[in-house]
């Protein structure tokens, strides 16, 4: 993935005491952000400058129910809220947001347009060689979204690939296209869409038989939405031998050590306090989904 375009605005504003800021791609990394390494100048460790500068900024990509705005222009969401209630207790105040497509979140971390991506992104050995993760904050299965009844009798990206007269949409980017392509659906019959609003309505108009995402965003986007439509029962795919660990996080700069680790630290407290759930629970999640005593580190190896 590479960076392209150019920022289409500069200028921040506050809503719900979280900043947001609508931004293109860019691959202009703000001068003086001391980002990589983990350090700046004069030894300056990163956490240390946010902690000083006040308020850490997100990237997202308004994908529900991960991180987005909602109707009243504030910025909410699983990972965005768990972001709200970890930095605060580690001196950095404020949770500022930009917005990018999903395929923009890597290559705006890497050229320095936020500090860390807050959408749910799930931690796989090709990312992490990119980014560096936090420890997972969930973990989901796949499913489809598709007309209600499910005449093709979608139930996997085998039973995609089986079907001839199926087009699948996914999220530019996402996991579910590396999922769809390995396991043998056709590039012609996988449409990629840009954010969840561009697959709905591909869906709608019936430019497409089914979407592919998690369970959790299928579920969310349904209650929001509607439709005669249903989410299929979820799926964990397996690639080659492996099955796929679903598990999302915070996605870092490579070499941000400290900050991750403090971020771990208290992922960890809120897992067993049981703040986790209490958190996440608003945006569909249940017991099933939390990550367990899974690492960045075993999904990096993967």
């Amino acid at each position: 993935m590479t960076s392209r375009g150019q920022w289409r605005r500069r200028d921040f504003f506050t809503v719900g005491g979280i900043a947001l800021a609508a931004v293109g791609l860019a691959g202009c990394t703000r001068s003086g952000d001391p980002r990589s390494g983990g350090g700046g100048d004069g030894g300056q460790s990163t956490l240390q400058r946010l902690r000083e500068q006040g308020y850490i900024s997100a990237g997202f990509a308004n994908e529900q129910p991960y991180g987005y705005t909602n109707d009243e222009g504030e910025l909410t969401g699983e990972s965005v809220e768990l972001a709200k209630a970890i930095f605060p207790e580690l001196g950095i105040d404020e949770v500022r947001g930009v917005q990018v497509q999903w395929d923009g979140l890597i290559p705006g971390l890497t050229a320095g347009q936020f500090d860390f991506v807050a959408a749910g992104m799930f931690i796989t050995p090709d990312r992490c060689e990119e980014v560096a993760f936090s420890n997972p904050e969930y973990q989901a299965t796949t499913a489809f979204m598709v007309p209600e009844g499910n005449p093709a009798q979608l139930s996997d990206f085998q039973s995609v690939a089986d079907n001839s007269d199926v087009t699948l949409c996914v999220l530019n980017g996402a996991v579910e296209q590396g999922y769809a392509e390995e396991l043998g659906v056709p590039a012609d019959r996988i449409q990629p869409a840009q954010d969840q609003a561009s697959a709905y309505e591909l869906l709608e108009t019936g430019r497409v038989d089914a979407i592919a995402l998690t369970s959790i965003s299928l579920r969310w986007l349904l209650k929001q939405r509607g439709g005669d439509f249903e989410v299929t029962e979820g799926f964990i795919p397996i690639v080659g031998d492996q099955r796929q660990s679903n598990a999302g996080a915070f996605a870092f700069q490579r070499g941000e050590t400290e900050l991750i680790d403090a971020v771990n630290d208290k992922l960890a407290e809120f897992k067993d306090n049981g703040r986790l759930l209490e958190i996440l629970r608003p945006f569909g999640f249940t017991e099933n989904e939390l990550p367990g005593d899974l690492t960045a580190e075993q999904l990096c190896r993967a």
